[in-house]
């Protein structure tokens, strides 16, 4: 493939939805990490994709419905964000096991329900890795306008949210973001950057945020170019990008 005119067109979009979800996914990620619950952005997605998916096997309602789907998969995530606040107040030792076995259930109960589909592995496929290059236009303004206020909450009332308001928070931007790049781009972009600056604190945000940004640029260009799929492309990239961040910093840090 080249970069013509019309792949051009279809890149730019797809940028724009990595840039959007990198903005938010960075700082969360943080604060995931300084809980101890790095699995949790992997239970809430899957539970919010187990929304939309039910709605769909059960109801009928397409994903392009837009905000009926969306408040389905919410609404889901949301629950699912309720639970894990109150197991993190009941059962603190033991939280990031909760949250892994959240997901595996429902995980499960995902490929269960589209057992019966006959498009089912498709859907599991496109739910994971994402169709990146395929995000249209239109739908961006209001991603932007849904994660300019996330972070407003975020950085504006931060102290002052409590569990309950981090996971609230947590489930929103995971909700938008997993149905605009797929759980495996939601998960790297909430980790891999935080992962990589975590002993390197200062100008941090602006180094998490060129690593998800540099990793969003080349995995797009890369993946043009090789002709390979553009989600796992994107990871791979990041990864390499905060590897190479991560490792020439670490020369620099005194021995722990």
């Amino acid at each position: 493939m080249t970069f013509d005119a019309a792949t051009l067109g279809i890149l730019w979009p797809a940028l724009i939805a990595g840039l959007l979800v990198t903005a938010t996914h960075v700082p969360l990620g943080m604060q995931v990490l300084e809980r101890g619950i790095v699995f949790i952005d992997l239970a809430i997605a899957q539970i919010a994709a187990v929304g939309v998916i039910f709605v769909d096997a059960y109801f009928g309602w397409s994903e392009h419905l837009g905000a009926a789907v969306q408040l389905s998969a919410f609404g889901a995530a949301l629950a699912g964000a309720v639970v894990l606040t109150w197991t993190e107040r009941r059962w603190p030792q033991v939280q990031e096991a909760v949250i892994g076995a959240v997901f595996v259930a429902a995980s499960s109960a995902a490929i269960l329900i589209l057992a019966k589909n006959p498009h089912g592995s498709e859907s599991l496929k496109d739910l994971l890795s994402g169709q990146i290059l395929w995000v249209h236009p239109a739908r961006l303004p209001v991603d932007a306008l849904v994660y300019g206020v996330i972070l407003a909450l975020w950085f504006g009332l931060r102290e002052r949210l409590g569990r309950i308001g981090f996971y609230g928070l947590f489930a929103c931007a995971v909700t938008v973001s997993v149905q605009l790049v797929g759980l495996y781009l939601v998960f790297s972009t909430l980790v891999i950057p935080a992962l990589a600056t975590y002993y390197s604190r200062r100008n941090r945000y602006f180094k998490a945020y060129s690593i998800g940004a540099l990793g969003y640029a080349a995995g797009l260009v890369l993946s043009v170019l090789a002709d390979l799929p553009s989600g796992p492309m994107i990871v791979c990239a990041m990864s390499a990008v905060a590897g190479t961040f991560f490792l020439a910093t670490s020369w620099t840090r005194p021995a722990v």
